[in-house]
């Protein structure tokens, strides 16, 4: 049985259209964030969720700063909870052209799921073993600090962390023995895998309901605006830090003269500041034109939903899955008081189905007001599909939202200073920092990278030579890659 119709890997996806002869034709610079977004399950079902969600959108714009941050996801806010404990009372500023974290963090993501050994035999032909060691390295380090940080602030509540492990279904023999060797190639390079659990097809079928085998490794999953909210609360507490929302940067330029080195500009006014750092993830081409098309950062609407069981939480687990057949994902959300007075069974938030949207994937769309009907009617049948008993065939889904995710073409992000290597005659942008791109996997790589791009930011700062962190892989440094193809 086909989860959905059309099976392909989404980076074998991204490949495949990044290297078409009309990919010009759509893989153009991003526009600012579209106004008028379809309403998003994490940011607009609960009247709390965003406390911060207009905060500074009227009276005076701060003016001046150490660094502009452009961008409220988790990317940006984790950069300054990370400035907070580098550089106590660094001043700092928060642009954002929405509400607060209302781009992919906070409308599509949830699933704090660091990779153990998925592709990890592919990779290491590709990129050898220390590299590929580092890049499992980073989601785990990511997804133990973030799960560090609510521990340590009784935060649990706050931001719904559940630990259930996640489940990827291996739907064809293909996929299981593509596992298998993965796992193998894991173990042999001194990966621990330890946690990996192996789930026959009869154990499946018993426990779960559903006739494939499986593999099971720790996991969690919460409420990804919430934990954004708290960071910058958090960091609050040691920064000078300002938040500007419905505050779009619509250009950066030099300034002549003084210590700062760069003037942001927006609708309100000016931000001058020494530093720079995009976080803007599938925006950054917008102020970053040389990140436009395949060789940089590529706009991909994503689509979500949130869909009422037919069984009780219990009987689901508070397990996330996945899919290798396809780019589904899926988990079920705790139960709202709400929900305990009237059902029994909880929302579960599933997202993917761009393999169906033929031929371009939702590649190049940075337009999050609309959803594609091909990937909205296929996103609706897979759970039915999977669990029959579990799911209704049919049944509407309470919310359908989409969000916009930065795909690059290698599938890592760009890390680092910001350098245009297109052409020789480009302008300097010392003093700017990129940190976006994680191709549909930013939650359990958006913090890391935001806290070694904040280290970058602050080792200048103080003309200190920077260290790298021995998690963060060479390839994702944007000093290492080459501009013409990404590489």
């Amino acid at each position: 049985m086909s989860v959905l119709a059309v099976p392909t890997n989404q980076y074998e996806n991204t490949q495949a259209v990044f290297t078409r002869p009309e990919a010009a034709n759509f893989l153009r610079a991003a526009g600012l964030p579209v106004p008028n977004p379809t309403k998003s399950f994490w940011i607009d079902s609960a009247p709390d969720a965003n406390p911060l969600a207009k905060e500074g959108s009227e009276g005076p714009l701060t003016t001046d700063a150490d660094v502009c941050i452009i961008g409220s996801g988790m990317t940006g806010v984790s950069a300054a909870y990370a400035f907070s404990k580098l550089e106590e009372g660094l001043k700092v500023v928060i642009l954002e052209a929405r509400d607060f974290c209302s781009a992919a963090t906070g409308r599509n993501g949830g699933h704090l799921t660091p990779a153990l050994t998925e592709y990890f035999a592919q990779k290491q032909v590709l990129y050898g073993t220390e590299e590929t060691l580092k890049d499992y390295a980073l989601e785990n380090y990511t997804a133990s600090e973030i799960v560090k940080v609510i521990h340590e602030n009784g935060l649990e509540d706050k931001v719904d962390l559940v630990e259930g492990g996640h489940i990827t279904l291996l739907v064809t023999d293909i996929e299981y023995e593509e596992a298998r060797a993965d796992y193998a190639a894991a173990t042999a390079a001194g990966q621990d895998t330890s946690a990996v659990t192996w789930m026959a097809e009869e154990e499946m079928a018993k426990t779960h309901g559903v006739s494939f085998p499986a593999v099971r490794i720790p996991a969690h999953n919460l409420w990804p605006l919430k934990i954004v909210t708290q960071l910058f609360r958090l960091a609050s507490r040691t920064l000078d830090l300002s938040l500007h929302t419905r505050t779009p940067a619509i250009a950066v330029t030099p300034v002549d003269a003084g210590e700062r080195r760069w003037s942001v500009q927006t609708p309100r006014g000016a931000v001058a500041c020494t530093s720079v750092l995009h976080a803007t993830n599938a925006y950054a081409s917008h102020l970053l034109p040389h990140l436009a098309g395949a060789a940089g950062i590529v706009p991909t609407r994503g689509h979500v939903a949130a869909l009422r069981a037919a069984a009780p939480l219990e009987d689901l687990t508070t397990a996330s899955w996945d899919s290798n057949e396809g780019s589904e994902y899926w988990f079920p959300r705790p139960l709202r008081r709400s929900d305990k007075e009237n059902t029994t069974n909880p929302l579960v938030i599933v997202g993917g189905g761009r393999e169906v949207a033929v031929p371009t994937y939702e590649t190049g769309i940075y337009d999050d007001s609309t959803m594609n009907e091909v990937v909205t009617a296929a996103l609706r049948d897979v759970l039915p599909g999977l669990f029959p008993e579990k799911y209704e065939k049919g049944r509407e889904p309470e919310m359908e939202w989409t969000g916009i995710m930065g795909f690059t073409k290698l599938g890592v992000p760009f890390v680092g200073p910001v350098i245009d290597k297109t052409r020789e005659d480009a302008p300097s942008y010392e003093g700017q920092y990129i940190s976006a791109g994680y191709t549909g996997h930013g939650m359990p790589k958006a913090y890391a990278c935001g806290e070694a791009v904040a280290s970058m930011i602050v080792a200048d700062m103080k003309n200190e030579t920077w260290e790298q962190p021995a998690w963060l892989p060479h390839r994702y440094l944007t000093t290492a890659r080459n501009g013409l193809t990404g590489l």
